[in-house]
């Protein structure tokens, strides 16, 4: 190497000179402690949720009022559910969650409410059996019950949280990371134009899911072709015996 060379190899600046790092504008001293704070919510949570029966998890709107005929059509579902013999999941709040557990009280059911602390949300409704009244921190937890415990995912109409909850489901299954089990969109008024879109444009435009997982997503608006789907999924195959969806 001449001196040219050397000159110019000496001059090159780092790819970290004078390059100001990001620092955090506050770091709580307690955050390494959180996971004793998870611990104990999924250690209470398994504790409950070992101990019941096979359930079916109803997602659905908080906002949606005793009145409105999506409420009335959950509570008929969940009534049907239980006397499948299935107990109820819901996320033990109002409106669609509230109707999934008045369906499953009403007929003498289990009714698991799965609450969360948000707040801007009123407390869990009073249709749940008082000890399935669990309390959760984290969204992360709750979502681990909701899905680890369910037999089949039933899906109202909601908004983004609703949504959250079924694409995560869609995914598990869809990677394999649980048990096919399923799931039932109850609404066509309101789920038709999704279900179209994923057809037309995250499959046949885009190639981004196969053909099959179209599957995947039943629409209906009959509690009767609700109890159909699911039966006819767990019928005649050892492969779908009744257990929870995966080990952690």
């Amino acid at each position: 190497m001449d001196q040219h060379d050397g000159q110019q190899n000496n001059s090159t600046p780092s790819t970290t000179t004078n390059r100001t790092l990001k620092q955090w504008s506050k770091m709580k001293g307690e955050n390494s402690w959180t996971m004793f704070k998870v611990i104990s919510e999924f250690v209470d949570g398994f504790e409950i949720m070992n101990n019941i029966g096979p359930c079916i998890s109803i997602f659905g709107s908080a906002r949606t009022k005793p009145d409105h005929p999506y409420y009335q059509l959950a509570v008929k579902i969940a009534q049907r559910f239980t006397e499948e013999g299935y107990g109820v999941i819901t996320g033990g709040g109002p409106g669609i969650m509230e109707a999934g557990n008045k369906g499953a009280s009403l007929n003498g059911g289990l009714s698991v409410g799965l609450n969360i602390d948000l707040p801007f949300e009123q407390s869990h409704n009073p249709y749940i059996t008082p000890e399935l009244n669990l309390n959760h921190r984290y969204f992360f937890v709750r979502k681990v019950m909701f899905v680890k415990y369910a037999q089949a995912f039933v899906v109202l109409p909601g908004g983004f949280g609703t949504m959250d909850e079924l694409f995560e489901v869609l995914t598990l299954i869809q990677t394999k990371k649980i048990t096919r089990v399923p799931i039932v969109l109850v609404g066509t008024a309101f789920w038709s134009g999704l279900r179209g879109w994923i057809q037309e444009v995250m499959l046949e435009q885009a190639h981004n899911i196969s053909p099959e997982d179209m599957n995947l997503i039943p629409i209906t608006d009959d509690p009767d072709e609700v109890i159909r789907i699911i039966d006819d999924f767990y019928s005649g195959d050892d492969s779908h015996k009744l257990k929870p969806n995966y080990e952690l």
